[in-house]
């Protein structure tokens, strides 16, 4: 019988995490069972707790604990600038930078021909839906700077052509460029620079 069974399946499981391969997941497992008290157990804990409430926004598509997240639930936020972005990592890297103060849509990805990946597989529609139920006055596509990113922008700008001012990043994000991998600064200059489509 192997004794060390369990410990091998959570480094399987960790080494599949982004950015940590089998090395670095064996390495993080020795540090949580040496500090079993401090973290693995708080650890355990949390995520399975984060397991049990955690779900998309219905209204945008962020990640929390509620049906509706506390972004789309400020008034506050109600200023009719609503920021598009592919992915959940990059609006809480908007939110980092702390530049934008309007509320968020989250497409959950790209179009991709390839992938047969259309505007029915992403939140498109729903995004029309809020354009127009919702006041919103300025649309700004965050998109990652990558042929994926731009031809997705470029279908969003055309189905909303006079509908609504259509701003993108402008300065500071490099073309191949994530938004979550780029610095607060970077965010910060291209959301100020952010030009017409």
């Amino acid at each position: 019988m192997n004794s060390t069974r369990d410990i091998d399946a959570l480094i399987d499981l960790m080494a599949k995490l982004p950015g940590l391969g089998p090395r670095s997941a064996r390495r993080a497992v020795l540090h949580l069972i040496r500090k079993r008290a401090l973290l693995l157990s708080p650890l355990a804990d949390q995520m399975q707790q984060v397991a049990a409430t955690a779900r998309e926004c219905l209204n945008c598509g962020n990640v929390g604990t509620a049906d509706i997240c506390d972004i789309c639930e400020s008034e506050k936020r109600a200023n009719g600038e609503l920021c598009v972005v592919e992915d959940v990592a990059d609006l809480w890297a908007m939110e980092r930078s702390g530049v934008f103060k309007g509320r968020y849509h989250v497409l959950g990805g790209t179009l991709s021909a390839l992938d047969a990946i259309g505007p029915q597989e992403l939140r498109i529609p729903r995004l029309l839906d809020r354009v127009q139920s919702e006041g919103v006055s300025e649309v700004i596509l965050a998109l990652n700077a990558t042929i994926d990113g731009q031809t997705t922008a470029h279908y969003i700008a055309d189905q909303l052509e006079g509908q609504v001012q259509l701003t993108s990043l402008a300065q500071g994000v490099p073309i191949g460029g994530e938004l979550d991998y780029l610095d607060d600064g970077t965010i910060t200059a291209a959301m100020r620079a952010r030009k017409q489509l």
